[in-house]
C-alpha cells in the first residue's frame, strides 16, 4: 500500500489546508507556508481585507472571510474546503484573542468573546473536522503560547485557555491515533505580530511589554511569524508521521529560562 509520505513526495495529490487567524501574523505566515509548498489554503478570518492580502501574490490561498465563533461555522468552514477542493488534510487552529485584565475585572463581556474563540472555537473545528480528516490520515495543529506553561498576571484568562489547548492537544493525540489521526502544538514566545495593536495597548505599553520579553528571552530577540509557521508546516509534513502529542515551544528558550 503506498505510503501518504510517498503519495505527497510524488506529486501525486495537493493537500487541503485550513487555518483559522490567517488575516495577520503567524496565521498569515502559516498559510503562505503551506502554499509555498504547494498546498491548497483555506485562509479564514473575520475581516476581508487582511485575508486578501494574505493571499496577494499566492495562488494556492482562498480567502474565507468567517467568524468561526458564529453558531454553526465550524461545520460551513469545512464545508467550503470540500466544495473548494473534495478534501481537508490539515487543520490549523490559529486563531485567538488577547483580552486582558486582572481577576477582580474579568467581567462577562470579557471571559465570553475570549473562551468562544481562543478554545470553544478550536474544540468545535476539530469536531467537525474529524470525518474528514480520517479519510487521510490528516493533522491537526493548535497554537497555544509559551506563556501558557507559567503565570502571567493579568492575562491569566488567555494563559489558562492555550494551557487547555495545550492539554487538548495531548488527550486528542491518544484519542484519536486509532483513527490515524496525528495532533501537535505549537508554542510562540516573543513573536513580532499586531497583537499589542489588537489588545488596544498605546506604544508605550507595547514598548513595555517588549522590553519585558527580550528580559525574559534567552535568544535576546523577538521571533518572526515565519519561524513559528515553519514549525506549524513540519509538525503537519508527512514526514513527521511519527509525531503526535507535542506542544513544541517556539519562544527563544523562554521557557526554560
Amino acid at each position: 500500500m503506498e505510503t501518504e509520505t510517498a503519495r505527497h513526495s510524488a506529486g501525486t495529490f495537493r493537500r487541503t489546508v485550513l487555518v483559522t487567524g490567517a488575516g495577520t501574523g503567524i496565521g498569515r505566515a502559516t498559510a503562505r507556508a503551506f502554499a509555498a509548498e504547494g498546498a491548497n489554503v483555506i485562509a479564514v478570518g473575520r475581516r476581508p481585507g487582511p485575508l486578501e492580502e494574505t493571499a496577494e501574490g499566492h495562488p494556492g490561498i482562498t480567502p474565507l472571510p468567517a467568524d468561526i465563533t458564529a453558531r454553526g461555522a465550524p461545520e460551513r468552514l469545512v464545508e467550503a474546503a470540500l466544495e473548494e477542493h473534495g478534501r481537508l488534510d490539515v487543520l490549523v487552529n490559529n486563531a485567538g484573542i488577547v483580552l486582558g485584565g486582572s481577576l477582580d475585572t474579568l467581567s462577562e463581556d470579557v471571559i465570553g468573546p475570549l473562551l468562544a474563540t481562543d478554545l470553544v472555537a478550536p474544540v468545535l473545528l476539530a469536531r467537525a473536522a474529524l470525518p474528514v480528516l480520517e479519510a487521510p490520515g490528516g493533522v491537526i495543529v493548535n497554537v497555544g503560547t509559551a506563556v501558557g506553561q507559567r503565570a502571567w498576571p493579568g492575562n491569566s484568562l488567555y494563559a489558562a485557555a492555550k494551557a487547555a489547548l495545550d492539554s487538548l492537544t495531548r488527550s486528542w493525540a491518544v484519542e484519536l491515533a486509532p483513527r490515524g489521526i496525528r495532533v501537535a502544538a505549537v508554542a510562540p514566545g516573543a513573536i513580532d505580530t499586531p497583537i499589542g495593536e489588537h489588545r488596544g495597548l498605546t506604544p508605550e505599553q507595547r514598548a513595555e511589554v517588549r522590553a519585558w520579553q527580550l528580559a525574559h528571552t534567552p535568544l535576546g530577540r523577538i521571533g518572526r511569524p515565519e519561524e513559528v509557521a515553519g514549525m506549524i508546516v513540519r509538525l503537519a509534513a508527512p514526514e513527521a508521521s511519527f509525531v503526535t502529542g507535542v506542544v513544541v515551544p517556539v519562544d527563544g528558550g523562554a521557557v526554560v529560562a
